[in-house]
């Protein structure tokens, strides 16, 4: 029998469907359902896609250890007792990919101990599980443990809709929304549209579950799915596995989507009953009519993959919407200048790295060893949880995957986000690299903006990694054999799940105490990895005069560009310290360079966190100009918060990225919109901005902006928001947690 909270969170979820569907009178999506069978007050809220703000009362939160040390540290500064929904901390990003899954693994557990320590007992004092370094990637255990149909699940991790492909509603959010919900606030986010992607046809060959997303990426773009869930539905959806659904989600990060998902079906139900959720299957059965979308829903955009006649594709590089057939590739890169030969070719991530994953690379592999060939690239394999390293072991995979020449990395996140040692390269050389990871912006594996990154499926990579060239179609062209015969690669086959039971591997996970009244939190004052967070000042009460522009930013800037990962996740605990690294990948307008800034005050060129902290010493504050898209990316609110720490007061931009903006505003900051997009060629580097209307600041009134230029001549324009009367409070209060200590009060 299901566990009687699981059963009572179902008839909630009912009531609320039955509720919502009244008072709206029509068919509803599958998102509608599960998003709105979350709201706090279903009867009352006022309902709207893309215009109203949901309250919402999420079932779990899940964090990572990198985002999880700031969302601590802020949850400790609530001063609350327990959290109020079951919640997760997972060890995965701050284990750095050097020589090998166990000696990498050690030597994060000594470099890392004392954030581990931390992290460990503030789980054990306030109520959180703990999931010990070595245990795997936040979304693959999220799959395996408590993802589930008809869940609403927020993690502190951008990739966090992996969920999806088990029915579940799993959105990426910033630590202090995480907050909220473990302070048992209701969580607000503006109420979705919904694209469809009918899928008819089915899989076969070499295309596989990651050609959807990465033909899906390249119809929307990276922000296409902005403000929207991605709701998949149609005959084609049963001939993708449950992970390979899992796959299709957790990318959809990259089309900025607010988070996708799958209809339940018998693939998710066949995965409960492997993963040891028999209950939780049997209920999803009794209630799969809430599960999947009505007849005659509406959605706001449809999108239609044939997949009889999808191909196999590849995307990049330097973007993750850039997608080319693999099969034109090659041509593509000859044309457009990029290396052909494949330096690395790196599988696993928390996007590809399930049991089929491993099984249908391991089937490519076990071929080129039949011919006598091995990989002519390096090649690197990172398991995505203990219980896939351990099965693989078991079953063979992983020693097949040694032997045509990989290396298996640790169960963490890795390279996929800059934590590589890599050696073979100089930085600034120029190279290629394939990977089955979900990101590929510059620099952002390897710290080497002269790095090609190509994102495609596990089998491909092996296949490219192999014969070692962008110009390998693996349908159609040959390999040469060690005999000197040629012969061609068949399409890979694997199962989706082990015949025996999964292997669970080592027990990683640290339960938190029932009476924790003992268990203390130490952070040292002299720590560089940690440090208690201060309040950030409230508003004063007056228009923002004068702001000096810190920088303009050119093109696209992601958080990766605002607040880099790689070394930095070292500092994810310290805020004064991680700020040195606010803006240092975003490229200034003024000069073309990155990391350099005019100085407003010595007229010198710097850092930008320099300049950053010489204004804030003198008192002036200061606002960053930014172009499409802003924000994209990772869900990490240190691209938030250091600006803020800074002394920075606004971002205006031509859009932003929601978890990005969102951040923003729940730490005190001004995410701005030009009205006029062209109004951004209006600014200059060397202006002064005025915002005025902040003392009549609300909901869907715009505020005005006097750009003062050097000569003495002003031009007025307007700038938009997206702020509620919550998030104006925030503004107001200085913070999102500093109001939430005002209503304690």
């Amino acid at each position: 029998m299901a566990p009687y909270s699981l059963l009572v969170t179902r008839l909630q979820l009912e009531k609320n469907i039955n509720i919502v569907r009244k008072r709206l009178n029509r068919p509803l999506t599958l998102s509608e359902k599960i998003v709105y069978g979350h709201l706090d007050d279903p009867a009352n809220q006022e309902i709207e896609r893309g215009k109203t703000y949901l309250r919402l009362r999420p079932d779990r939160v899940a964090m990572q250890d990198a985002t999880a040390q700031m969302a601590m540290l802020q949850f400790i500064s609530s001063g609350l007792p327990k959290v109020a929904v079951p919640s997760t901390i997972h060890c995965d990003h701050l284990i750095e990919a050097q020589v090998g899954g166990e000696k990498d693994l050690r030597r994060a557990k000594d470099i890392n101990q004392e954030v581990y320590n931390f992290l460990a007992t503030a789980g054990a004092k306030y109520g959180v599980g703990f999931w010990r370094p070595g245990s795997g990637i936040i979304h693959q255990i999220i799959l395996e443990n408590y993802a589930y149909p008809g869940v609403l699940l927020i993690g502190t991790d951008s990739h966090t809709p992996n969920g999806g492909g088990l029915g579940g509603i799993c959105i990426g959010v910033g630590g202090a929304d995480a907050v909220d919900v473990m302070a048992g606030i209701p969580w607000e986010l503006k109420c979705p549209k919904v694209i469809g992607v009918k899928l008819t046809g089915s899989l076969s060959g070499w295309t596989s579950p990651k050609d959807v997303i990465l033909k899906v990426a390249g119809i929307l773009t990276v922000k296409g799915g902005t403000g929207a869930i991605v709701e998949y539905h149609g005959p084609g959806v049963d001939s993708i596995s449950c992970t390979g659904m899992a796959t299709i989600c957790n990318m959809g990060a990259e089309i900025g989507a607010t988070t996708s998902v799958f209809p339940y079906n018998h693939r998710m139900k066949k995965y409960l009953n492997k993963t040891g959720r028999a209950d939780i299957a049997s209920l999803a059965e009794e209630f799969k009519d809430h599960l999947v979308p009505d007849p005659g829903c509406q959605y706001d955009q449809l999108i239609e993959i044939n997949l009889n006649e999808l191909k196999p594709h590849i995307n990049g590089p330097f973007t993750p919407d850039l997608a080319h057939p693999v099969a034109e590739v090659g041509t593509v890169a000859e044309k457009e200048g990029w290396p052909l030969d494949i330096r690395v070719g790196l599988i696993g991530s928390c996007t590809n790295s399930s049991y089929e994953d491993m099984g249908r690379s391991a089937a490519v592999a076990k071929q080129a060893l039949a011919h006598g060939l091995k990989c002519k690239s390096q090649f690197t394999i990172t398991p995505g949880s203990e219980q896939i390293r351990a099965t693989i072991e078991r079953d063979g995979y992983a020693q097949i995957l040694r032997d045509v020449g990989g290396i298996v990395l640790a169960n963490a996140c890795g390279p996929c986000i800059g934590q590589w040692d890599r050696k073979d390269i100089k930085k600034g050389e120029k190279n290629t690299i394939v990977t089955s990871y979900n990101r590929n912006f510059t620099g952002r594996n390897d710290a080497n903006p002269e790095t090609h990154a190509f994102v495609t499926s596990p089998e491909i990579v092996t296949a490219l990694a192999i014969a070692g060239t962008l110009k390998f179609n693996p349908e159609t062209d040959f390999l040469t054999g060690k005999d000197g015969k040629k012969f061609k690669l068949e399409a890979p086959d694997a199962d989706e799940l082990p015949r025996a039971e999964f292997d669970p591997g080592q027990d990683t996970y640290q339960h938190p105490p029932k009476d924790s009244s003992g268990q203390r939190v130490d952070v040292s004052p002299t720590s560089q990895r940690l440090q208690l967070l201060e309040p950030f000042d409230k508003w004063d009460g007056k228009d923002l005069e004068d702001l000096q522009i810190l920088i303009k930013v050119k093109g696209k800037c992601t958080t990766d560009h605002i607040s880099a990962a790689g070394p930095w996740l070292k500092f994810r605990g310290h805020l004064d310290n991680i700020s040195n690294n606010l803006l240092i990948g975003a490229i200034n307008i003024e000069n073309g360079k990155a990391n350099s800034v005019r100085n407003a005050v010595t007229q010198e060129f710097g850092p930008v966190p320099d300049t950053a902290r010489y204004y804030k010493k003198h008192g002036i504050r200061w606002v960053v100009i930014g172009d499409e898209n802003y924000g994209e990316g990772s869900s990490r609110e240190h691209a938030a918060l250091e600006p803020r720490h800074l002394g920075g007061r606004a971002i205006i931009t031509k859009s932003f990225a929601r978890i990005h903006e969102t951040n923003l505003k729940k730490q005190g900051l001004l995410p701005l919109t030009f009205a006029d997009p062209a109004d951004y060629n209006k600014i200059h580097p060397v202006d002064k901005l005025t915002i005025q209307g902040l003392k009549d600041f609300a909901p869907g009134k715009p505020l005005k902006c006097i750009i003062k230029h050097p000569n003495g001549t002003q031009e007025t324009i307007l700038l938009n928001h997206t702020f509620n009367e919550t998030q104006i409070e925030w503004f107001r209060a200085g913070s999102a947690l500093n109001r939430m200590k005002e209503l304690q009060q």
